[in-house]
């Protein structure tokens, strides 16, 4: 089963849409404006990530919402930028190297890590969210899935290795404020 959607919200609907529809490629798709329960309004703005799935963004005009509410869905939190993110699937290392491209020609930092069973790149969004693209580069075993539980069930699990390759891509341009 996967998602219909999954949403978040903004505080810069303008730089939202430059990550998502432009350095991101996903087609803005739908826009529903309607009425929120503090008498102001708002815009659910829908982004096609693959058919039939998407990404959506609330931007909110509420004078009934706390002043600086954060959208950072980890660091709003208190807690550390990796911690709450988004990770979308690409095919392969192709893919993955084509969509790193693409951030890095909208000047976007690109973080990129071998976790050894798959590879991610990172970039950060305009709303102070981690968003990811993940392939993976061999699959999973019953040994995989035996350790797994294994793990889960110990209440003092040892420490993982820490990533061999961990590489920072500097853009060629800097984003655009806010973007």
């Amino acid at each position: 089963m996967s998602f219909h959607h999954t949403a978040f919200a903004t505080r810069d609907l303008a730089a939202t849409h430059r990550f998502y529809g432009e350095a991101m490629g996903f087609e803005l798709a739908k826009v529903v404006v309607a009425a929120t329960d503090g008498g102001g309004w708002a815009k659910h703005v829908f982004y096609e990530i693959s058919p039939d799935n998407y990404i959506a963004f609330w931007d909110l005009h509420d004078d009934s919402l706390p002043k600086g509410w954060s959208p950072a869905i980890s660091t709003g939190q208190g807690l550390p930028l990796w911690v709450n993110h988004l990770a979308f699937r690409a095919a392969d290392l192709d893919d993955l190297a084509a969509r790193r491209q693409r951030w890095l020609d909208h000047g976007h930092l690109v973080m990129e890590i071998d976790h050894g069973w798959c590879q991610s790149i990172y970039a950060t969004d305009p709303n102070g969210i981690l968003v990811e693209f993940c392939t993976t580069t061999r699959a999973l075993t019953e040994a995989d899935r035996a350790e797994a539980r294994r793990l889960l069930a110990d209440p003092h699990p040892p420490l993982a290795v820490p990533p061999r390759v961990i590489t920072h891509h500097p853009p060629k341009r800097v984003a655009a404020a806010g973007a």
